[in-house]
């Protein structure tokens, strides 16, 4: 046997317990030093006469397999050598399906991508029930699809339509509803501490191995009307409509621009007409070919970002926060309650009018309520997470907090008047955060008896949803007050970068240099459908027309005027202010006022709005020549590129992938373009600086490359060598 070090295996009787247990890891993954240790080990059980069964569990509780190691991955150069790597994984797969002896998975924890496929590839499945497990495959996030089998097992093991539901979206589902799908055979409760159940739950696996040596499993038996939805199935007229409908959906959703889902209706095509054997050839191609796209690339490489944003850069904060306070409750207010409340925080949400703080405290139990309907949390749950909020009008307690987040009305003079008020109730440990999208941090501090304990926390809407939290350090700002701000952020489940003060910060900032572009183009006689179809057509989730209505057109023409003063023409010329004006004068501020670019009728529906028109004809409003959509997407793509650069150059950002993080999870930036940063580099710098200067030719000196961008140009630098 060879020295192992990210497998250990023990023995009870006639049963071999396999412990995943990766080295210097937090989690497993199917690295190609495990893989290295598990098939020769795999082997040599087979061959022992000693052993007639095999379980198959986790030393690390939380994660039994979390998927590949995405490093194996990027490390191959050709698309033979992904070929060969999927073929591989499929044979080490066939070999556990195939073998003679009893194999039991015991699973708790994380049991994705090809951890899933080892454990759909073993006898029998047992889960332990609890919030960390789950079970997906999530392939499709990362522009691939499952290479080991996987989407042959899922075809065999569910009917059409629940596969077809875990490949395309690569979902995450909870041990009860894997059970019910089939996939799982029995779950276990836990018992008490990690140690605990995984001890109850290895001995469940190796009693249920003892028993399938005298007896092998059945397939399980489908209900009555799986089995009448499974020989629907079998009719090719069906099976081909319910393909043919999926492909519409994928493409409808992702505008042709994600290859991975088109592929994956291709193999589970290829697999139910012409049988497994094509089946596993086409997924190993489909593999090998979507992970040389760029698409995958980017999407790989914002996953590495996003685990990199997950991490407290700045170490571990002198105090622990137990008490929060958000002033000001609001929608955004009741947003971060929301996710504080359940994440082990005590808060205090606080707000001089009672009114509002009962519609905020409506909007968290609803949200909770809504969780409990959808078995996310039990009645028990939601009781213990209610008890953890407090409503109050007055600054009872705040001597006794560890940190407030102010959240009100963004006006400087409000900001710091609720500041002094504030650190006049607050003891000296307590940190002071502003969520604020816009008004520089320095600004608010002025008069501060304690400006290194404050930070800006800038919470996107709506909270609960929304993954990205910017926040933004002064000069005085100190680093544990980052430290700690950060660990909150986490904590409540965020995606955190740290930005430097400076006008909009980084995410407004870019989103205030697209928006004035696209006013330009209105001024061209372009429509908001026309420019909403342009950017989902090169990948936003929502047309970025519709994005300033739902943000509201008054506040983005308070931003361009007040960000007018500090960058001026390199912003905007004077003529997109006069249209900001008239379009305020108006009061089009969007969805808000039910009419913005688009008037907003009952039912969610919405029709371009006649008005715009009108304004455009304003004598004032001077109409160029028309842009064609590639046109549209460059014009408004190279003003987010080239800002971007420039917040890197002025030291706004800190890395490119900070600027790559901040503008996919908080401008829509196109995903599989894996960000700004990313974006430049596959598409090369020299080509984007060379448009830069076709367009500011054509479309004026707005368009001029930053020095940075110049600079890398012409030394054929990239933003990740």
């Amino acid at each position: 046997m060879i020295d192992l070090k990210n497998l250990k295996i023990r023995y009870q009787d006639a049963i071999a317990i396999v412990e995943f247990n990766q080295a210097n890891s937090k989690v497993n993954t199917l690295s190609q030093a495990m893989m290295n240790e598990f098939v020769p080990v795999f082997t040599h059980l087979q061959t022992n006469d000693n052993v007639q069964g095999i379980v198959v569990i986790s030393a690390k509780p939380g994660t039994f397999i979390a998927g590949a190691d995405i490093n194996m991955l990027e490390s191959v150069k050709s698309r033979d050598e992904l070929y060969k790597m999927s073929r591989n994984g499929q044979e080490i797969m066939n070999q556990i399906e195939q073998s003679t002896k009893p194999i039991v998975a015991a699973i708790a924890g994380s049991c994705l991508g090809g951890g899933f496929e080892v454990a759909l590839a073993c006898h029998y499945r047992i889960a332990l029930n609890d919030k960390r497990t789950d079970f997906g495959v999530p392939e499709v996030k990362l522009g691939l699809l499952p290479g080991a089998g996987g989407t042959q097992r899922l075809l065999r093991n569910l009917l059409l339509s629940d596969a077809l539901d875990l490949l395309l979206t690569g979902k995450e589902i909870k041990p009860k509803r894997a059970k019910a799908l089939g996939l799982i055979d029995v779950l276990v409760e836990p018992i008490g501490t990690d140690e605990e159940d995984m001890e109850y739950l290895c001995s469940v696996a190796v009693q249920k191995a003892n028993q399938l040596i005298v007896q092998r499993p059945t397939k399980r038996a489908f209900s009555f009307m799986e089995n009448i939805k499974s020989k629907i199935m079998l009719n090719t007229s069906i099976r081909n409509y319910i393909l043919s409908q999926a492909q519409t959906k994928v493409l409808a959703q992702t505008q042709g621009l994600y290859p991975a889902p088109v592929r994956i209706l291709d193999v589970v095509r290829q697999t139910l007409e012409r049988g497994s054997t094509v089946g596993y050839d086409a997924e190993a191609k489909a593999f090998a070919d979507l992970g040389m796209t760029n698409e995958s690339k980017a999407l790989i490489h914002l996953f590495h970002g996003r685990t990199e944003c997950k991490k407290n850069k700045y170490g571990k904060p002198q105090r622990d926060v137990r008490l929060l306070a958000i002033v000001g409750a609001d929608m955004i207010g009741a947003g971060i309650a929301n996710v504080s409340i359940d994440k082990g925080f005590q808060v205090i949400l606080y707000d001089s009018i009672s009114n509002a703080l009962s519609l905020s405290k409506s909007q968290i139990i609803t949200n909770y309520q809504t969780s409990i309907k959808r078995n996310r949390i039990t009645q028990k749950d939601y009781i213990r997470i209610l008890s953890n909020l407090k409503c109050q009008t007055t600054l009872d307690n705040f001597h006794q907090c560890d940190f407030i987040i102010e959240n009100v009305f963004a006006d400087l003079h409000l900001k710091q008047k609720i500041l002094y008020q504030v650190e006049q109730s607050i003891s000296d440990h307590c940190i002071f955060a502003s969520n604020t999208y816009t008004i520089p941090i320095h600004q608010i501090v002025a008069r501060s008896d304690h400006p290194e304990k404050i930070v800006g926390m800038h919470y996107f809407s709506p909270v609960e949803k929304v993954e990205l939290l910017e926040i933004i350090r002064t000069k005085q700002t100190s680093d544990d007050t980052i430290c700690s701000a950060v660990n909150v952020g986490l904590k409540q489940g965020k995606i955190v970068i740290v930005v430097n003060d400076g006008p909009g910060y980084y995410t407004t900032r870019l989103l205030i240099f697209a928006s004035v572009e696209i006013f330009l183009l209105l001024k061209e006689g372009l429509s908001a459908k026309d420019i909403d179809q342009a950017t989902k057509n090169i990948g936003f989730h929502v047309g970025l027309a519709t994005l300033l209505d739902e943000f509201g057109i008054d506040i983005i023409a308070n931003l361009v005027y007040r960000l007018h003063e500090i960058f001026g023409e390199r912003l905007t010329d004077s003529s997109v202010i006069e249209l900001l004006r008239m379009f305020v004068r108006n009061k089009l501020f969007g969805r808000k006022s039910e009419q913005g670019f688009y008037i907003y009728l009952k039912n969610n529906k919405k029709e371009i709005n006649p008005k715009i028109k009108d304004i455009l004809k304003n004598p004032s409003i001077h109409v160029n020549e028309r842009s064609t959509r590639e046109q549209i997407q460059w014009r408004i793509t190279l003003r987010i590129l080239n800002e971007a650069a420039k917040c890197l150059e002025e030291d706004i950002i800190n890395s490119p992938t900070d600027g790559d993080i901040g503008a996919v999870f908080g401008l829509g930036f196109p995903p599989m373009k894996g960000g700004p940063f990313h974006f430049m580099d596959t598409y090369g710098i020299f080509n984007i600086v060379d448009l830069m200067y076709n367009y500011q030719s054509k479309y004026g000196d707005r368009f001029m490359p930053t020095q940075l961008l110049i600079k890398m140009s012409e030394e054929n630098k990239a933003f990740y060598p």
